[in-house]
């Protein structure tokens, strides 16, 4: 978990949402002003910020033009432009609470300490949390230790915020060095919730490190996360195994207090309100540290989200390479680079990273994936093989490499491997539905061993009853077996879950055709060719059906006519 455990209805009393928009009154800015709006509401913050900039131009003290564009600058990471029209605007306590958090984060970059204090002292409405922490590193920043905890103890007295100023007073304490001070935080009872949070848990772990605690450190992070940490955490759990002081780096000065301020609220409210307000706060974070790893990835991440695609890679590929989160911010490059629809740039993200970092699994899963996605089958059973030759003894979380390299193995050609691959699968994850319907649809497709892949796709559909492909399945494996009535039923259900599904329609046909419903087996084939093409779907024998009818297909193709067999089991 990333974010502070804080009730949304709390969150809401100290942070202000931007007003809707009310009609515009100029029709010259009607235009740029409608389209910035369009922009903004498919989060195109490059668009938005543009056509705003036009809309200012007619009228510069619009107030609701202010204040959309100084979004539009923020999420875009545009602090230049930001500066500008936040100085603009009214800061007040009744003015834009935007602008007063931008202006805040400017001071503290001129480490102009004494304006920001002036500001918040003048009622600027910075909300009563990031105000109040603010107020707090403000004063540490001018060396008022003993002022600045008094600040950040109010907070800690307030309902519904009091665990964000215990955890900055933590900080505080940590970065002038009392760290029994700042143990003692958090280990107290009403802090409970700062070891649910990644930061706050490396954070007490770095100061118990300083205590000559590293053991305890340790089962700290063990308790909270595991044995499988992130490679940043692992680092850090490898440092104080072999004895080392880890030194305390969360936050070391004043500026960077104000940076983790401004993530902690980010990470409060990912997931809460709107995913712009994370993006901003998140984007100040950055601002303030640009070398703050978790802000700059939790703004890649809500990008990416948002389908920014170009602005995510933008900033994953900020992160340094010598950081250990390195490989993973650009295991999230490459697949924000493949949503963008740039699979080239993708793939060599990935091979460059796998000759960087040959020993880790997750990276030759990657690129396997990606191989597969773009069907390039035997390069993607080759990166599988790599990651499951770094396995040792597999694990039951590691099916699905079996189950994806057979699936690469299967498209190659190679069966007999990839046979094997899925028997894997199912030994390490038994009645993995997955695995049991691609298994038991493939023998359907090779008509071997259809008994048993019956049985396979009826456990998978008891474990998915509602998954369109798997019913597909059952319902194919039931016409394989000449079972065309108990097809019938399948298969339009299939249909209802997927109802344009080319593949799926055209078997829908195929089944209404064994059981003499021709004119409606016909409309089934028009649907799948009005759907497609469709991967695995033939087009040119679907329209050979509508052509011969499926008789005079099998009939050419050397296949056995259709028969209706008698189930036993009725």
């Amino acid at each position: 978990m990333t974010s502070l455990p804080l009730p949304l209805r709390a969150l809401c009393l100290v942070l202000a949402l931007v007003p809707a928009a009310p009609p515009v009154a100029h029709a010259d800015l009607a235009g740029p002003y409608l389209a910035a709006r369009v922009a903004s509401a498919e989060s195109d913050y490059a668009a938005a910020s543009e056509y705003y900039a036009r809309a200012l131009l007619s009228d510069p003290s619009d107030a609701l033009l202010q204040e959309s564009a100084l979004i539009s600058y923020l999420a875009l990471g545009d602090m230049d432009r930001a500066q500008s029209v936040a100085q603009a605007m009214d800061q007040g306590a009744e003015g834009s609470q935007t602008a007063a958090l931008t202006q805040l984060a400017v001071d503290v970059v001129a480490g102009d300490y004494t304006a920001l204090l002036s500001r918040l002292d003048g009622g600027g409405n910075t909300g009563p949390l990031i105000g109040g922490l603010a107020r707090a590193w403000a004063l540490a920043g001018q060396g008022q230790m003993s002022d600045a905890t008094e600040a950040f103890d109010k907070l800690a007295a307030e309902r519904g915020i009091a665990v964000f100023g215990l955890y900055h007073k933590a900080l505080a304490l940590a970065m002038v060095g009392d760290y029994e001070g700042a143990d003692a935080i958090f280990a107290a009872p009403e802090a409970e919730g700062l070891h649910r949070t990644r930061r706050g848990v490396q954070a007490h772990a770095q100061v118990l490190s300083q205590l000559e605690r590293n053991a305890d450190a340790i089962a700290l992070m063990e308790q909270a996360f595991g044995s499988d940490l992130d490679p940043e955490m692992a680092a850090m759990r490898d440092a104080l195994q072999a004895g080392e002081a880890v030194p305390f780096s969360v936050v070391t000065s004043a500026r960077e207090g104000f940076s983790e301020t401004f993530f902690t609220v980010a990470s409060a409210l990912s997931g809460e309100t709107p995913d712009t307000f994370t993006l901003i706060h998140a984007r100040l974070a950055q601002y303030l540290r640009p070398d703050h790893v978790d802000a700059v990835m939790l703004v890649a991440a809500m990008l990416e989200q948002q389908r920014q695609y170009a602005l995510a890679t933008e900033a994953y590929a900020t992160i340094p390479r010598d950081h250990p989160s390195f490989h993973a911010a650009e295991l999230g490059r490459a697949e924000a680079l493949m949503a963008s629809g740039r699979s080239d740039a993708a793939i060599e993200v990935l091979e460059q990273l796998s000759r960087s970092h040959p020993d880790l699994a997750g990276i030759w899963i990657s690129l396997g994936d990606t191989y597969r996605r773009e069907e390039r089958y035997d390069d993607a059973a080759a990166a599988y093989d790599k990651a499951v030759a770094r396995f040792g003894d597999p694990q039951p979380e590691h099916w699905f490499v079996w189950y994806a390299r057979a699936i690469a193995q299967e498209r190659s050609g190679d069966w007999d491997k990839a046979e094997a691959g899925f028997r894997k699968a199912l030994e390490l994850s038994p009645e993995q539905p997955q695995v049991l319907n691609y298994l038991g649809y493939s023998y359907v497709e090779k008509q071997e061993n259809l008994e048993e892949a019956l049985s396979m796709i009826e456990r998978a559909v008891a474990a998915r009853p509602e998954d369109g492909y798997i019913i597909d399945s059952l319902g194919w494996v039931l016409y394989r077996l000449g079972r065309y009535d108990e097809a019938v039923v399948q298969m339009e259900r299939a249909v209802e879950l997927m109802a344009i599904d080319p593949l799926v329609n055209d078997h829908l046909g195929d089944v209404y055709w064994a059981v003499g419903r021709k004119r409606e087996a016909e409309f089934q084939w028009k649907r799948a060719l009005s759907f497609g093409p469709g991967e695995d779907l033939d087009m040119d024998r679907v329209r050979r059906k509508l052509e011969v009818g499926l008789d005079a297909v099998l009939a050419e193709e050397g296949a056995p006519p259709l028969k209706a067999t008698v189930n036993a089991g009725n």
